[in-house]
């Protein structure tokens, strides 16, 4: 399986370095040549404005809509959450658009907010699953055809939408592989 990772801005050479201790080859996307070569998308963590405008400024919006339209796995972390959501609090920022969510942007304050926690995420396991929050998201909302796979508080922090999946922490910042696995085995289709 051939994973492209968005790297126009933000975390996309941690999630490389993941996927590819997982027996991947990646594929840095930055061109819409790129696009159509990829068996599977990761969007990282980053600043989502400024991803949603590279997506168009480097002609990627399109053709990465007609991907994930006709069926291409992803997975979107962070910023990468923000740019699938159908709506973006208080926000007309470029996006895809994709999954029936609405987020609202840096819900849990400024960068100096920031933090780690242990999450529980049934799908990975008993055991917890170390998460950093980056001036992060919140998914507010998910539409009936929207699984979450987990929470903290009182929001959702992971969710799937058919072979899409997006969570508001950076799991490419830990040693646990265990999402970047789940992506792969029951997202992507195990085509590993």
């Amino acid at each position: 399986m051939k994973v492209g990772v968005l790297a126009l801005q933000g975390a996309f050479r941690e999630h490389t370095a993941a996927f590819r201790s997982l027996g991947c080859e990646c594929l840095d996307v930055r061109t819409p040549g790129d696009v159509a070569i990829i068996d599977a998308l990761v969007i990282p963590g980053g600043e989502s404005t400024t991803i949603g405008k590279l997506l168009g400024d480097y002609r990627l919006l399109d053709p990465l809509l007609e991907r994930l339209q006709a069926g291409l796995p992803a997975y979107g972390t962070c910023a990468g959450a923000i740019l699938l959501a159908r709506e973006i609090v208080d926000s007309d920022q470029p996006r895809l658009g994709l999954m029936d969510l609405k987020v609202r942007r840096n819900a849990y304050g400024r960068q100096v907010d920031s933090f780690e926690t242990s999450l529980a995420i049934p799908c990975l396991g008993d055991e917890p699953f170390p998460a950093v929050f980056i001036r992060a998201p919140l998914i507010e909302s998910v539409g009936p055809g929207v699984g979450v796979l987990a929470r903290y508080k009182d929001g959702v922090v992971l969710a799937r939408q058919g072979h899409l999946l997006v969570g508001t922490f950076h799991p490419e910042l830990t040693g646990d592989l265990r999402l970047h696995r789940y992506f792969l085995d029951s997202v992507a289709g195990g085509r590993n």
